[in-house]
């Protein structure tokens, strides 16, 4: 049976990584909208309807470090030549188990499909849900393969409160499944809100934006 990247974000959130070998698995994308690179220890896949041989001749020719190579600018950029899609940031990527019972706090589901979070949400996810709290905003969404997304907003006023682990927790009493977030490594309140939470580090991830 042929792998696909579902199948390896399954195994990942079971804590079964692709071999740390230093290799890079091709995968096709899931969707016309999400193409990109994820980094697990020593290994990485490349999710693209690019021709597997024209990804692995471009990181050759990128000559750099195998471990690292598809994170590197050069490989980043000729993908991004080759494709025409666009790039924000390479993203720390966490997951986390379901929790049982009710959520920590107080929450009210948001309907308006205009609110800013979920019509955001909307361009990079489907079956898009919003809750707001006092102070803050929790969104779940399928993102790439189908995996249950998790971003969360706290508003200025209210920051350095611990807001944000309590919606962050929140997300996985509202989830049936595992749940996925990408937080910026550089963003540390986020990175430790999400820790705090109970979410794990499972590699990185470069996504790569339809135009």
């Amino acid at each position: 049976m042929v792998e696909t990247l579902r199948d390896i974000l399954d195994a990942a959130v079971r804590g079964v990584f692709p071999p740390a070998d230093g290799g890079t698995t091709v995968v096709p994308q899931p969707s016309d909208r999400d193409a990109g690179v994820l980094s697990f220890t020593a290994h990485s896949v490349v999710f693209t309807d690019e021709d597997p041989a024209w990804v692995r001749e471009t990181l050759r020719a990128a000559d750099c470090d195998a471990l690292a190579a598809t994170m590197n600018p050069r490989f980043l950029m000729a993908f991004l030549a080759r494709t025409g899609r666009r790039h924000d940031t390479i993203d720390a990527l966490l997951t986390a188990a379901p929790l049982p019972g009710a959520p920590p706090l107080a929450l009210t589901e948001i309907s308006d499909p205009a609110h800013s979070r979920i019509a955001y949400a909307r361009r990079r996810r489907d079956d898009v849900r919003a809750w707001a709290a006092d102070g803050g905003v929790v969104v779940l969404g399928r993102g790439v393969a189908g995996r249950l997304e998790v971003s969360v907003e706290v508003d200025e006023a209210v920051r350095h409160r611990g807001l944000g682990r309590l919606l962050v927790t929140a997300a996985r009493h509202l989830a049936g499944e595992p749940l996925w977030a990408q937080v910026s490594p550089g963003n540390a309140r986020s990175m430790r809100a999400f820790q705090a939470a109970g979410y794990l580090p499972a590699g990185a991830e470069a996504l790569f934006l339809a135009p």
